[in-house]
């Protein structure tokens, strides 16, 4: 927590998400913001749960019934538990691993965090999600991009300002993965005032996110085969048996190349 590099004076969407899980890899700013945004939404730790929970549905069923041995998570944040690699080896211990995010707390906790069984590889790439050719480019030295990827994107995508080029980005992702490849999205959307206005308080207190609408979300997914729900609340996305989860604002899926 001392390296040089991490910035105590700004917020760090990785470190409120942290504070938000109930982590302690976080900093008074980043707690700050935290409750401001529980302030203006208070259902927003609900938010960073039900993507926690839908990251760990989406990496098992690719793992198991998808048969995917190659997973490439973008905006990993803070290690926490069940994170990708051990969800995935955990179903296949010969599963390879390359995560990416650009915070330097991240890239700290990666080194000594982001291991991996025997058989199978975890790599770290330290990088924006809006340069794909370079997480891509290095991302070739774990993974064979001419097998099977699963695309893992969950809170990332609302980082990128215009929707335009955040379609662009999933696309030339995808363009580099083969058919039987998986995408799984979950981001922010505009679907209520409370949620709006923790947007705005988001983006005064200097750590702007872009909310989407739920037809924007679906719009990623242009192309792909969509797996049942198909775009829906991501508290929403294949609930356990016998609950009755609230919906969210909050979208997520999960679709296949064909």
């Amino acid at each position: 927590m001392t390296d040089p590099n991490i910035d105590m004076s700004r917020p760090s969407s990785a470190r409120v998400w942290n504070y938000l899980l109930g982590g302690k890899d976080n900093y008074a700013v980043d707690r700050e913001l935290g409750e401001a945004l529980r302030s203006a939404n208070p259902g927003i730790a609900s938010v960073a749960q039900a993507q926690r929970r839908f990251l760990i549905q989406a990496v098992t069923l690719f793992a198991g019934e998808g048969g995917i041995r190659q997973f490439l998570d973008i905006g990993t944040g803070l290690p926490t538990a069940d994170n990708t690699h051990e969800v995935a080896q955990r179903v296949a211990p010969d599963s390879r691993i390359v995560y990416v995010d650009n915070d330097p707390l991240v890239l700290v906790h990666a080194r000594a965090l982001l291991t991996s069984s025997s058989e199978g590889e975890t790599a770290y790439i330290d990088s924006n999600v809006e340069d794909p050719e370079r997480i891509l480019s290095e991302a070739a030295r774990t993974l064979d991009f001419s097998k099977p990827v699963a695309l893992t994107m969950i809170g990332i995508l609302g980082n990128v300002a215009d929707y335009d080029e955040a379609r662009s980005i999933v696309k030339r992702l995808l363009d580099a993965v083969p058919s039987g490849s998986y995408l799984a999205v979950s981001d922010g959307t505009s679907t209520s005032a409370q949620s709006v206005e923790s947007q705005r308080v988001a983006k005064q207190n200097g750590h702007p996110y872009n909310l989407r609408t739920p037809e924007e979300i679906g719009g990623y997914f242009q192309d792909l085969e969509l797996l049942e729900p198909g775009v829906v609340s991501t508290s929403l996305w294949r609930p356990q048996p016998g609950t009755e989860p609230e919906e969210l604002d909050v979208y997520c899926a999960v679709g296949r190349k064909p």
